[in-house]
């Protein structure tokens, strides 16, 4: 434990070195948010959606990130992801509101069929009812939760061959053989929209310079979540004083914050 800690820890600074640049073909509404949290973690975002052009970004950047709240764009998603797998670039997708609606559900489906994804970030609704054990979602929003989602994310993560990572109250990483319990973070972090979406741009970037996506999910997450934690103790119970400090928390983390704030569990499979 204490050397994947060490690790992450390493990993966090990692990207401040290299600045990685990540590729974001994302959202209307958390486009901002998501550009800065890239920032404020210490690599570079670049918004391309534009069909003709996102298969060339793709060559100057170290991640991709799809986030499907805009269905408009998984033409565009689909001609990029295959230039990332051609080049070895990691594809990280954000299930956005998958269950919501069938063309929604049906666009998300048909980017995994058609492109390697090497991490999918989502909530315990979305994860559910793409992995077939359900889910309740309003909106974009899980508003209820999935029954057996830590079986059913590691046998999705099997199945598919990508890491599986569920954002909730409790966080599940898996890659259908390691599975880790990430509990950093706070309840206020669900009153600011887009956090959920900015908790994927933190695995985009860790990915860039983590080539154990296992490792750079669970990173992502712990860095994230004491982040969270860190601004939720200054900012009380006021959401928008809280998403300033979120910016100002993760930027200033350290490694002796990440290594001794981190709480994280691993766990082995359920036996039938």
């Amino acid at each position: 434990m204490e050397q994947l800690l060490k690790g992450i820890a390493e990993d966090f600074f990692q990207i401040r070195k290299e600045k990685p640049l990540i590729q974001q073909i994302t959202n209307f509404v958390v486009q901002n948010e998501t550009a800065n949290m890239t920032l404020c973690v210490g690599a570079l975002p670049v918004m391309v959606w534009e069909i003709e052009e996102v298969a060339e970004m793709v060559t100057h950047a170290g991640g991709l990130l799809f986030n499907v709240g805009n269905i408009t764009w998984a033409d565009s998603m689909i001609v990029a992801g295959k230039k990332a797998n051609e080049l070895g670039v990691p594809v990280v997708l954000d299930p956005v509101g998958a269950g919501a609606t069938k063309p929604r559900t049906d666009a998300i489906k048909r980017i995994i069929s058609e492109v390697k994804i090497d991490i999918i970030r989502g909530n315990s609704a979305e994860i559910g009812i793409l992995a077939g054990a359900g889910g309740k979602i309003k909106g974009v929003e899980a508003v209820g939760g999935t029954e057996g989602i830590l079986d059913a994310a590691r046998e999705y993560a099997k199945r598919e061959g990508f890491v599986v990572s569920v954002t909730g109250a409790e966080d599940i990483v898996t890659d259908g053989e390691r599975t880790a319990l990430v509990k950093n973070g706070h309840p206020i972090m669900a009153l600011v929209t887009g956090t959920g979406c900015m908790s994927t741009t933190v695995t985009a970037s860790f990915a860039a310079v983590q080539k154990d996506y296992f490792r750079a999910a669970v990173g992502a997450l712990v860095a994230y979540g004491i982040a969270g934690e860190k601004a939720a103790a200054e900012s009380g119970d006021r959401p928008g004083t809280f998403h300033t400090l979120l910016y100002d928390s993760i930027y200033g983390l350290t490694e002796e914050e990440i290594i001794g704030g981190a709480k994280v569990e691993f766990t082995v499979p359920s036996r039938a």
